[in-house]
């Protein structure tokens, strides 16, 4: 962190977190997993009286077979520590994906604690998609971790999750995979589809104004775009059509959007050769926000670090 001069971060663990466990087992490491992190984050250096240098996402036994009541008793054990700000979630639930009926309380119990989830990835798609050919983990770190987020939060906004709990705070790793790219593709589909626009209260691409998103995308141009499609969203809300909604997101449509993004690291992975060399994920990723056409110092400055602080409730 000093060398990339950091001066907070969220920590959590790697994937595949808890999901290789059998459901007691998953659960009652959960707890002992936070009360660490909260511990190893409590007694991180202070940045000020009131603001460590280390907060923490915690862990949720998400695993086949657990019960509702022990997902519940986990999300409320980390609402109780202070330094836990929210909980890192894989795309696969409970074996049955995010838009199961069965964690509707887990996500009502979530809002409710204004925990921030932090949806990331892990088993990407299926290998066979990838061909024979040795292309090492470039295909499906590429291509596979953000596919995979980008159909996990397209089941969640289908299934209404967002409608039924406008308070839930949810991070995108990836920024967002290819939702941003093929949010209006996704708003035509819905909308032949009588059966499942009857579901949603607004037009899909409004839901991206719902949603956070790291910004791991390792270029400026990429970076605006999804700043872009995250500030008109809101013009979605009553079901405009595409011209009139981009027409009414006026031209400040970049600098809104970048309320809604965070700086990220993808700290551990891709480490550099030398320990005295700086990460090259961390340089790229602060690069491209300081590269974005038509943010000023301003937005930079909360893409940064500004933005995550309030989202955490740290500022």
């Amino acid at each position: 962190m000093d060398k990339h001069g950091i001066d907070v971060s969220i920590v959590s663990s790697a994937n595949p977190w808890l999901d290789f466990l059998p459901a007691s087992t998953a659960h009652k490491l959960a707890g002992e997993l936070n009360d660490d992190l909260e511990m190893f984050c409590a007694t991180s250096p202070s940045l000020t009286s009131t603001l460590k240098r280390l907060y923490g996402f915690g862990l949720l036994p998400l695993v086949p077979e657990i019960t509702v009541t022990s997902l519940l008793e986990t999300v409320e054990q980390i609402s109780q520590l202070p330094h836990l700000k929210g909980i890192i979630m894989g795309t696969r639930g409970v074996g049955k994906g995010l838009d199961d009926d069965a964690l509707e309380p887990v996500w009502e119990a979530i809002s409710k604690a204004g925990l921030v989830v932090f949806l990331h990835p892990h088993y990407g798609v299926d290998g066979k998609a990838w061909g024979e050919k040795p292309n090492g983990h470039v295909l499906p770190l590429a291509l596979g971790f953000p596919f995979e987020t980008t159909i996990a939060t397209t089941r969640l906004i289908l299934s209404g999750v967002f409608d039924r709990h406008p308070d839930l705070r949810v991070l995108l790793a990836h920024s967002g995979g290819a939702l941003p790219q093929l949010s209006s593709r996704l708003a035509s589909c819905i909308d032949h589809d009588p059966e499942v626009a009857s579901r949603l209260a607004h037009d899909a691409r409004y839901y991206m104004s719902k949603l956070y998103f790291d910004a791991v995308a390792y270029g400026s141009e990429e970076l605006g775009f999804v700043s872009d499609v995250i500030g008109r969203a809101e013009a979605f809300s009553a079901r405009a059509s595409s011209a009139s909604a981009s027409k009414n997101a006026g031209t400040n449509k970049r600098k809104l959007g970048s309320r809604r993004m965070v700086f990220g690291t993808d700290h551990p992975f891709f480490p550099p050769l030398s320990e005295t060399e700086k990460w090259k994920s961390v340089v790229e990723n602060l690069e491209a926000i300081d590269g974005v056409d038509g943010w000023e110092e301003a937005e930079k400055d909360a893409v940064r670090g500004g933005n995550a602080l309030s989202l955490f409730g740290l500022a």
